[in-house]
């Protein structure tokens, strides 16, 4: 007689493991995809990312198909699809026909298609918690190849000199590792500000602190403030005791790397003070900047109500500029040669819709983001509260995903600061949809997942 004993438990869930997060891997390939080195003379057009942020897309509509489900809740639908509503008309007051349609596609996917898929592949806080330690993963991979080039002067031009941490992205988007590095940060606080296992905990501090040296050394002011004002966010949201502790442990370690270590005193100093020199003889970066500024609401004033059409802000950008705006930045150095790029944005997100979209679109674009995190906090304080706190919710085998509400508030809320000084633009924009996306999962989502943790697909 065979006795057949059954597999022991930690093998079936190795085994599960794989099938368990199948449907959130298109999410994680995504990810994935910003690791590799960007092709140059890309010229604006699509990228691999693109592509599997289509595939993101496509992946969820076979998923609902096959799974008969309703695709959004009558909320969701209406807060991801406010968005259309301005760009729509700004399509149709486009200058041609063919800047329309490609600005067209180009907002729906990245505010409208990838947040909802992510947002329907996107189950429970286990995958949320998977896409986070992605993100995570991918800022120390970025983080550290450009660190490397800040040290052997292999990255992009910064005053002369070789040494701006741009990853693999290259001079021609200075602002992609930042980013990346930026996320991977505010997931790592998040997560080891929430209550899960004390050594995982452990682990995203630690990665949290790494990711301060690549941070700096991208010499990306807009990256700063809106890494300062999220992370600040994140631990008064998960409680003052805590945020002072942390505080005083960053401020240790700031001390260290900056003032004992001496990591690019000089120039990060010099560039921290010109944050605050606007009226004080600016850097011409930074005329700029409120050079494009400017001439986005004398745009606006044009055409309060719809904006100039989309794509619009290059053809329009001369005729409402001062002479003080430079033909172009130069960008040279991280393995490309030099090349002058023109300024074809004004860097603010807002003023970008603005200009372009009107009122009408401001509104409708702004209107969807602020609605997703009026929901998110909401949820984020109602988790706070639960009965007995998080300690004792997940002794009792709960979770009421604290650690998934301070990542995703914390995305979205750094993506927010971050508009006042970026716009759409480049490989690491699809990154813009997966935080909207994630972040809708909470807000929108999240409360019909708390009762399938543990329990497999819905």
């Amino acid at each position: 007689m065979t006795l057949v004993l059954p597999a022991p438990p930690l093998v079936a869930t190795v085994t599960a493991a794989p099938r368990r997060f199948l449907p959130v891997l298109p999410v994680i390939a995504l990810v994935a995809t910003l690791a590799l080195p960007v092709s140059e003379g890309g010229g604006g057009g699509g990228t691999v990312a693109d592509a599997v942020s289509g595939l993101v897309v496509v992946c969820c509509a076979l998923r609902l198909v096959r799974g008969r489900r309703r695709p959004l809740s009558r909320t969701a639908a209406v807060v991801l699809g406010l968005p259309v509503v301005g760009v729509a008309l700004a399509t149709a007051g486009a200058a041609s026909a063919g800047a329309g349609a490609a600005g067209l596609v180009r907002y729906l996917q990245i505010f409208v298609l990838v947040p909802a898929a992510v947002m329907l592949l996107v189950r429970d806080h286990r995958d949320a918690r998977l896409i986070a330690w992605s993100l995570v993963g991918l800022a120390l991979w970025q983080g550290a190849i450009g660190v490397h080039q800040y040290v052997t002067g292999t990255g992009a031009s910064y005053r002369g000199e070789e040494i701006r941490a741009v990853g693999t992205f290259g001079p021609t988007d200075i602002m992609g590792m930042a980013a990346v590095v930026a996320f991977g940060l505010v997931c790592a606080l998040g997560l080891a500000l929430g209550s899960g296992p004390a050594r995982l905990r452990t682990a995203a501090a630690v990665c949290a602190l790494a990711l301060l040296l690549p941070l700096a050394l991208s010499f990306s002011r807009g990256a700063w403030i809106a890494t300062a004002v999220t992370c600040g966010a994140q631990l008064v949201l998960a409680g003052l005791r805590r945020a002072v502790t942390v505080f005083a442990v960053v401020v240790a370690a700031s001390v260290v790397l900056v003032g004992g270590l001496g990591v690019g005193t000089a120039m990060l100093q010099e560039r921290i003070s010109s944050i605050t020199q606007v009226a004080d003889a600016p850097d011409q970066s930074v005329t700029d900047r409120y050079t494009m500024w400017t001439a986005a609401v004398d745009m606006w004033r044009d055409q309060p109500l719809t904006g100039v059409g989309l794509k619009g802000f290059p053809d329009h950008r001369d005729g409402h500029a001062s002479l003080a705006l430079s033909s172009g930045s130069d960008t040279d150095g991280a393995g490309a040669g030099f090349h002058r790029q023109p300024l074809l944005s004004p860097h603010n997100m807002y003023l970008l819709v603005l200009s372009e979209q009107g009122l009408l679109g401001l509104l409708a674009l702004a209107g969807s983001w602020l609605a997703l995190l009026a929901c998110g906090l909401r949820r984020l304080l109602r988790a706070r509260r639960s009965p007995g706190g998080q300690d004792r919710a997940l002794d009792r085998g709960l979770d009421h995903g604290l650690d998934c509400a301070l990542v995703a508030c914390g995305l979205l809320v750094w993506q927010l600061v971050d508009f006042v000084y970026a716009d759409i633009g480049g490989p690491s924009t699809v990154l813009t949809a997966l935080v909207l996306g994630l972040a809708a999962w909470w807000a929108l989502a999240a409360e019909g997942a708390k009762g399938t943790e543990g329990a497999g697909e819905r």
